[in-house]
């Protein structure tokens, strides 16, 4: 694989560093199948092809995310009660939804960044892994249990 142009790769024995113009994303490819190497602006995988391509693609969504960054779009829908959302911190309080008294919490992972605004939500940042869970997070905290799906269709819908 060739390194994209602006992102820079190191490698540590089993450590994959990658920096570019929004940071750096570190992550450890140990496995005892595959060997990595890093020669004349390559990135090289060898061993187990389904590893391979595995770890070359975790690579690839590395660089693209310190070059360029991932970002979703979240709209806020109900039809019974109004949600307000609340970030504090790592946390997103999710408060009145369905009408519940107590808020619902979901962890932001990483250096992922939640902003609300109204009925929209934007979640950026540079580990595509990190934005996917803290969708994930907000999907499974208002998971709704016990009522009827296709009455209660209040929640959280990617957009973008």
């Amino acid at each position: 694989m060739k390194v994209p142009e602006g992102a820079k790769i190191e490698l540590n024995g089993s450590k994959v560093r990658v920096s570019g113009a929004k940071g750096s994303l570190e992550r450890d490819f140990a496995h005892p199948e595959v060997k990595l190497a890093l020669k004349n602006g390559e990135f090289e995988v060898s061993g187990s092809l389904a590893m391979a391509n595995t770890i070359q693609a975790h690579v690839r969504n590395m660089a693209h995310g310190v070059l360029n960054g991932y970002s979703a779009k979240l709209k806020i829908l109900y039809s019974h009660f109004p949600i307000s959302v609340e970030v504090k911190g790592k946390e997103i309080l999710i408060k009145n939804f369905l009408g519940e008294k107590q808020p619902r919490h979901a962890k932001i992972l990483g250096q992922t960044k939640v902003e609300s605004k109204g009925q929209e939500m934007s979640i950026t940042g540079i580990s595509k892994e990190e934005v996917g869970q803290t969708i994930a997070n907000i999907k499974s905290a208002t998971r709704i249990r016990n009522r009827d799906s296709r009455v209660f269709q209040d929640g959280f819908y990617v957009v973008e």
